[in-house]
């Protein structure tokens, strides 16, 4: 396979009031893995331009299984939070940006929907 799982569906939401599909592992080794651009909690829009949108789950591991050996996949990362507060390197010393700076870039960064199109060539 591509080498991760996926959560999420119509029947089973991973998100309240979210169907979307998620990218819950990414399997050590596999081809996603090896990439190394593809991340647990993104979010899978398309599977070679064929929206997953609506769907079931099965459906939605069923477009995978049948994608083929070319794979491309539309997906959208997540924001991921900062452990501790902004700037602090645990060594007395304070740096990094203001909070205010960063809260900024994060918010442009979530309201242009960061869109990344990954390829992957299936591993056999």
């Amino acid at each position: 396979g591509l080498g991760f799982n996926i959560v999420g569906g119509t029947d089973q939401q991973y998100m309240s009031n979210d169907s979307s599909i998620y990218v819950s592992r990414i399997k050590k080794d596999g081809a996603a893995y090896l990439d190394g651009r593809l991340q647990e909690g993104d979010k899978i829009v398309a599977v070679n331009g064929r929206d997953l949108k609506d769907l079931l789950h099965k459906d939605a591991v069923e477009m995978f299984r049948s994608a083929g050996s070319d794979v491309s996949l539309t997906v959208q990362r997540r924001l991921q939070p900062q452990n501790g507060p902004v700037g602090h390197r645990g060594d007395g010393e304070s740096g990094g940006l203001p909070l205010a700076a960063v809260l900024v870039a994060g918010l442009a960064l979530a309201a242009a929907a960061v869109w990344i199109s990954l390829r992957y060539r299936q591993r056999m």
